[in-house]
């Protein structure tokens, strides 16, 4: 029979292994830095600055220490970590890279075909001259190789031939990001980035999958197959699949049943000591955090639903007439609670708070309104904001259910 994890429970060992329980202190740059994006398995970064670049944020809210630059030092001269794409572009840590090998084949042989077939014959050649270029003339970026404007819809947001090119050609592995300025990327050729022993590991496939199955179940605590796969995006599905079937043979993992906060269970895979380890978690304390909007935890929106009871989009996406939230705005967490959502934006020299939004039988009395306030304060210093502005009526009333 499988054991049951409490809901409770659950939560728990999910967020310490999201680095979320502990309380957001100590020293966040160099090794230090490097070690816990390595324990989160990657950073997304993001362009949105509303007041701190998305992927900061993420960094901030588990060490309240950090600061982007310390970011910038661990990937662009300490080479910790590297650039490229899991479910979106991200940082992660450097010596993942051989296992991406699989990811820039797989990408070389899917957007050369559809990249091909927008941008025609000339694509071949775009390729090789924007390889030379780099080669002969070191880091670049777009706007570096001048070229015409594209005079027609190429179903590609119009990128000119030369970006095309450097992005398959950093899909592909053929390139690496070497460093960002503001957000603009520069490339590079791998070798003069990616350290030679990460640059020259051969690791066979088969091993590849064991790894990503496995990092992923580390970092998620427990997890379905879709949910192994979908965690780096490395590996297909039905890989993740054949892992999960052949480890429950050999006794690698062991089913549980993982209680969903409307109380239904859903079956997952754990490692066999998972009732250990979320023995050896401690307690969560009061603290109020704000997290990114692309948070790890929160990253996978249906999982958010069912673990926390939090319906989360970016409402960005979402047509004005049915949005019943800011474009951007920021979960609220508390312990192992989500409590709300917020609207601010850095203007000028101050960070506005336009709304909060409680969740549903989540109370604002005075020491959660005094602990939220606290943690904007602090928000507001990582923003470079001299001063917190609360907006008139910026505490709301909880939403009724879609």
């Amino acid at each position: 029979m499988a054991l049951t994890l409490s809901n409770e429970r659950a939560r728990r060992l999910f967020l310490h292994r999201h680095a979320l329980i502990e309380p957001p202190t100590g020293p966040a740059k160099g090794a230090v830095l490097a070690d816990l994006i390595h324990r989160l398995g990657f950073v997304q970064v993001d362009s949105v600055n509303t007041f701190a670049r998305a992927h900061d944020l993420i960094l901030w809210s588990r060490r309240q220490s950090y600061r982007p630059e310390s970011l910038r030092w661990i990937n662009d001269r300490g080479r910790a970590t590297f650039e490229h794409w899991t479910h979106d572009a991200s940082k992660i840590p450097m010596d993942f890279y051989p296992m991406w090998r699989m990811r820039f084949e797989r990408d070389r042989a899917r957007l050369h075909g559809r990249w091909k077939d927008w941008h025609g014959r000339s694509f071949h050649s775009e390729i090789d001259k924007v390889l030379a270029h780099v080669a002969d003339n070191g880091p670049c970026c777009t706007t570096d190789l001048a070229e015409d404007e594209a005079e027609k819809s190429t179903g590609w947001w119009d990128w000119r031939p030369s970006k095309v090119a450097l992005e398959y050609l950093w899909r592909a592995g053929d390139l690496a990001v070497t460093k960002r300025q503001g957000f603009r990327k520069f490339y590079d050729l791998s070798e003069r980035v990616i350290p030679a022993e990460h640059l020259n590991a051969r690791v066979p496939d088969a091993e590849i999958i064991d790894w990503a199955c496995a990092a992923a179940l580390d970092r998620l605590g427990f997890a379905t197959s879709g949910e192994l796969a979908a965690f780096f995006d490395l590996v297909r599905p039905r890989d993740a699949k054949e892992w999960v079937t052949r480890a429950l043979a050999e006794g690698r993992v062991v089913e549980v049943d993982v209680e969903c906060v409307d109380g239904r269970l859903r079956r997952a895979v754990a490692w066999p000591d998972v009732e250990a380890q979320v023995a050896e978690v401690p307690e969560a304390g009061p603290r109020v955090r704000v997290l990114s909007p692309f948070d790890p935890a929160l990253r996978d929106r249906n999982r958010a639903e069912r673990l926390f009871g939090f319906h989360y989009r970016i409402e960005i996406f979402v047509p004005a007439p049915k949005r019943r939230y800011g474009y951007y705005v920021f979960p609220v967490m508390e312990g192992i609670r989500l409590i709300g959502r917020i609207d601010m934006t850095r203007d000028g020299d101050v960070l506005v708070v336009r709304a909060f939004w409680p969740e549903a039988g989540v109370r604002m009395g005075q020491g959660r309104l005094a602990r939220l306030t606290q943690e904007l304060e602090r928000a507001a210093r990582f923003g470079g904001c001299g001063a917190l502005h609360m907006g008139d009526g910026w505490l709301k009333d909880t939403l009724p259910a879609d």
